[in-house]
């Protein structure tokens, strides 16, 4: 049998292998030791001496020192921690009450949290475990259809590999040799886009069928108010902003309430206004970090152009600079932070120095390309069109704003409360993350760092982490790294052992001779990758079948960032795709006993189709994508 017959033997034999259930690390080990030793054989050499035992060794050496890699224990630390400290329960509880009056508002959030709380762990089965113990059941009684209650759980779950920070991402990252950063920006919009399609669907199908999710009696929806807020609102306003100003403003009566042993302090009464404020605060702050960011982060330093430009003046014979304006000096000082760490940053920098993404061009064979890296547009100073977009943007949400003041009474004030005490935590956590991330505050691995360690301090804060809890995440956090980075071993060997066989250049060359176009590509390795989450989980098709197709982007002139990110919305579908739906497998562990495992399936049916939409949107407006990381980090 020829070297390349070889090869697509040992790309057979995996899968029938994994199938048959032997753990996957180690069946790639295996096998790449078994082929490797026949493809590296030398007739009178011993067997000890054989060149593939080095291999090994190299490959697990190269898994040990990835510095992308070390970030993975630590985001997965977070998840645990968070998980294990049962943070979730009140916040289920604050958003049912915020969307009690949305059709299907129990399904609508389950899938909220599911999202909110998949950014946050990225644990797909720690997501869908713990929605089908908080969220099945009350859905199931309220008398929710049980396709619905379980294929928003099941789906919903899944959207935590896909919104930064992800796992999923980082494994990709490293077997495609591409920037973490970039490809958490670009999968930052079609992740919030999934879950938008899959509330449009969810409040579509209550609104044409109304029996799949009945509206909840109103004792289940009313929200319970204090009786000094109501004490309260009867002395001064019953708009709660109003009457909290005019309580502090002319504190007398409210000081005079005191209703079932609770007595209106001038504490309480700053600390209730400043409750009633948080939209404001939020909405304000959002648009002035981004005036900052667009407007004053990347313009360059008025006292270093004026250095500069004294310091030529008195050196006329000095050597000038290739382009001296002060956009161009402003984008060499937003490129130096990227010095310390180019694979992380990716920005641009100045064409005789190493580019910011050095690695990953170098790791996908493209080195000509490192000339054509261009600054960020972010560099550039904002467009024109960015001022009337900012002010049309701010008008309406300040009109929102005057809007909800108005409306905002006792229970839509108590509501607000209890989101501010059960989400906001954990919302500014994950934003921390994420904002440190891509603005180029941190690498990927110190902003996990500091997502684990945020996750340990509102763990301990809500009283809900003890030492055997505390034990349990680190121990799991161990076990799933450990899984991972042999994982990363076996892959490597294996991908070696079918290199050296010929094995991939008969692949593309048999590819290649099709005479595809990129569509014709794309739609091609796409549709392979969804049929093989059908038998396989994501790591295989990740580590196993996504390297076959990273070398044929470059002749079909495909971003391996686009590519990637339709590949994590398009392994959604391997979480929901039967028969290794493991999404379907973990809500049946803690579903009631009449739930049936192909109710449970017929209910994930319809968001494979809405995956597959995603992918169609993502397709036609690429800018989806593309946009953010082009922009913050240049193409």
């Amino acid at each position: 049998m020829s070297d390349p017959a070889l090869g697509l033997t040992m790309l057979g034999l995996i899968v029938i292998v994994i199938m048959m259930g032997f753990p996957t690390a180690f069946t790639l080990m295996g096998l790449g030791m078994f082929f490797g030793f026949v493809a590296l054989y030398e007739p009178g050499q011993a067997w000890i001496h054989n060149r593939v035992f080095d291999l090994m060794v190299q490959r697990t050496y190269g898994a040990m020192t990835n510095d992308v890699l070390i970030s993975i224990p630590l985001f997965v630390l977070m998840g645990y921690v968070m998980e294990r400290g049962a943070l979730v329960d009140k916040m289920f509880y604050s958003i049912q009450l915020a969307f009690r009056r949305v059709p299907a508002s129990l399904a609508v959030a389950t899938l909220i949290v599911c999202t909110f709380w998949g950014i946050a762990s990225g644990l797909v089965g720690a997501v869908v475990v713990l929605m089908g113990v908080i969220a099945f059941n009350p859905m199931l009684k309220a008398g929710y259809d049980v396709r619905l209650a379980s294929g928003v759980i099941t789906a919903g779950g899944t959207l935590g590999i896909l919104i930064p920070p992800s796992v999923m991402i980082i494994v990709y990252a490293a077997v495609a040799g591409q920037s973490v950063v970039k490809l958490y920006a670009a999968a930052m919009f079609p992740g919030f886009f999934l879950s938008l399609l899959y509330l449009v669907y969810i409040v579509g199908w209550a609104l044409i069928n109304p029996k799949i999710a009945p509206k909840l009696p109103e004792s289940e929806t009313r929200v319970p108010v204090p009786a000094w807020i109501a004490q309260l609102q009867k002395s001064y306003s019953r708009r709660m902003l109003p009457a909290l100003a005019a309580a502090l403003a002319s504190p007398a009566h409210a000081l005079k309430i005191d209703i079932d042993g609770v007595r209106v302090t001038y504490g309480m009464l700053v600390k209730n206004l400043g409750y009633a404020l948080v939209p404001l605060a939020l909405t304000a702050g959002t648009l002035c970090t981004a005036w900052w960011y667009v407007v004053i982060h990347q313009q360059p330093d008025t006292e270093q152009v004026v250095t500069v430009s004294r310091s030529q003046a008195l050196a006329p014979k000095a050597a000038k600079p290739a382009d001296d304006t002060p956009q161009e000096l402003g984008a060499s000082q937003a490129a130096e932070p990227a010095e310390d760490k180019p694979q992380e940053l990716g920005a641009a920098r100045d064409a005789d120095e190493t580019p910011a993404e050095p690695e990953g061009l170098q790791q996908m064979g493209n080195p000509e390309l490192l000339k054509d890296i261009k600054a960020a547009p972010s560099e550039a100073g904002p467009p024109p069109e960015f001022f009337t977009y900012f002010w049309i943007i701010a008008a309406v949400m300040a009109l929102m704003l005057v809007r909800y003041y108005w409306r905002m009474e006792a229970e839509q004030f108590e509501v607000l409360r209890l989101l501010i005490s059960s989400v906001m935590p954990l919302g500014i956590l994950t934003a921390i993350v994420l904002a440190v991330i891509l603005f180029g505050i941190t690498t990927a691995t110190e902003s996990a760092a500091v997502g684990a360690a945020g996750a340990f301090l509102l763990a301990f804060h809500a009283r809900s982490l003890d030492w055997k809890r505390t034990k349990e995440a680190v121990f799991l956090t161990a076990k799933t790294t450990a899984m991972v980075c042999w994982l990363f071993v076996g892959s490597a060997l294996f991908s070696a052992v079918f290199a050296i066989l010929g094995g991939q250049a008969l692949l593309e060359k048999w590819v290649l001779s099709f005479e595809m176009t990129p569509i014709q590509f794309m739609l091609l390795s796409q549709a392979i990758i969804f049929v093989l989450g059908w038998p396989l989980e994501w790591t295989e098709i990740i580590v196993i079948f996504v390297p076959i197709f990273l070398p044929m982007l470059k002749h079909f002139n495909i971003d391996p960032v686009l590519w990637g990110t339709l590949v994590f919305v398009n392994l959604q579908a391997a979480f929901l795709s039967p028969p290794v739906a493991m999404s379907a497998f973990y809500l049946k562990g803690v579903s009631p006993s009449h739930v049936t495992l192909n109710q449970i399936f017929a209910g994930m049916m319809p968001y494979m189709l809405i995956v597959i939409l995603c992918m169609v949107f993502m397709y036609l407006w690429p800018g989806m994508t593309l946009w953010l990381p082009n922009y913050l980090y240049g193409g």
